[in-house]
């Protein structure tokens, strides 16, 4: 099995690129140190190209890069994992929100690239989304109102 090494470097470069953006964007909205939330970064860029080399290797499987990540996170961060207190003590010091904005806007871009395709499947794919953004964000309210409740915030 040949890796893919080229793609692999456009891959770390654009991950080094958001993770620039999101520790500018922390300095700026959130007064966090760059010095002191690069390791954080640096850990979070290691595990997802982690992910993206374990994609790579299994180039047939339907199963997501970001699938990977994730398990490969959690591998890194449950407690009985050795390298969950250093992991947890630098990725603490990257602020969530700071993630979404980027992320958010790679996204749109990835759709926007395919505006052709989401064209050609009609009306039904506005239903359908309707639908779909609807359910998720009656759903995520429904988790959040439990967990407050639960913490006794509300």
């Amino acid at each position: 099995m040949k890796l893919n090494n080229e793609k692999l470097a456009y891959q770390l470069l654009v991950m080094l690129f958001a993770g620039l953006i999101i520790l500018l964007g922390q300095k700026i909205g959130m007064g966090i140190s760059i010095i002191k939330a690069l390791p954080g970064m640096l850990l979070l860029i290691a595990a997802a190209m982690s992910a993206m080399v374990v994609k790579e290797m299994f180039p047939k499987s339907i199963f997501p890069a970001f699938g990977w990540s994730t398990i490969i996170g959690l591998l890194l961060s449950m407690p009985s994992s050795p390298t969950s207190k250093i992991f947890l003590s630098n990725v603490n010091n990257i602020n969530f929100m700071a993630i979404t904005t980027p992320l958010l806007a790679f996204a749109g871009i990835s759709v926007g690239n395919k505006i052709q395709e989401l064209k050609n499947m009609s009306w039904r794919i506005v239903v359908i989304s309707l639908i779909i953004f609807t359910a998720i964000f009656f759903t995520c309210a429904w988790i959040a109102q439990t967990v407050l409740k639960l913490q006794g915030k509300i």
